[in-house]
Parts: structure tokens; sequence; C-alpha cells
């Protein structure tokens, strides 16, 4: 089973890679590849903008409804940015508004990632 973000190349987004933790201790590589998608929720910005995402009704937020975090737009638009390059979020241009969604299969890793092995 396939489970983190791994980054593709400077502005591609991210497909999922890694075993679950508790399945034998992760390869260099692996773990680099996993470190990028947690630093980018590390941020409190960014799991704020995560999280709004993630839980907006249909599944996708435009990003006149997620920026009120705090921070200036140009802000807003750097984080959501580094949640792409991690693979966490992708979006889509509608007119002048991008809408983001929640990669679900990285959604799913990251669960799968750190549940199997809480519940060990």
């Amino acid at each position: 089973m396939e489970l983190v973000a791994a980054p593709r190349s400077a502005g591609s987004t991210a497909v999922p890679c890694c075993p679950p933790l508790d399945e034998r201790p992760l390869t260099a590589e692996e773990a680099e590849r996993t470190a990028v998608m947690f630093k980018a929720l590390a941020d409190p910005v960014r799991l704020r903008l995560f999280s709004s995402v993630a839980s907006h009704e249909g599944g996708e937020a435009c990003v006149c409804d997620i920026s009120d975090v705090g921070v200036a737009q140009p802000t807003v638009s750097h984080h959501l940015k580094k949640l792409k390059e991690a693979g966490l979020l992708s979006s889509e241009r509608r007119g002048t508004w991008v809408y983001y969604r929640v990669e679900p299969t990285v959604l799913a890793a990251m669960g799968a990632f750190l549940a199997r092995a809480a519940s060990a």
C-alpha cells in the first residue's frame, strides 16, 4: 500500500509513495518524502488552510472562502502553493477564482500512516 506524498519536480503535484509507519523502518528516501508532507502541515496557517479545505462542504473550497486566516492574501497564496507542492491539495481555476481540493488518496494515506502505528 502506498502512503505518503512525494514531490515529482518543481511545480508539479506529489504522488503517494511510502509504506505504513509500522510495516518496517522507512528508508532515507521514504523518510525525506514523508517529511515534506508533514513539514507542509507543521505551519499553523497551512494547517488551518488544509483543515478549511478538507472540512468545506462538497470537498472543495474557493480561495475566497478560506482566506480569512489572519494573514494577507499573498501569504495565503504562498501557503496554498506549499500545500500543493507537498501533494496535499490540488486546484482548478474557474474564472477569476481558484478552487482547492484535498487529494483524497493522500488524506487516506496520512490517516493510515499514523493510525496503524497508533493502534499497534
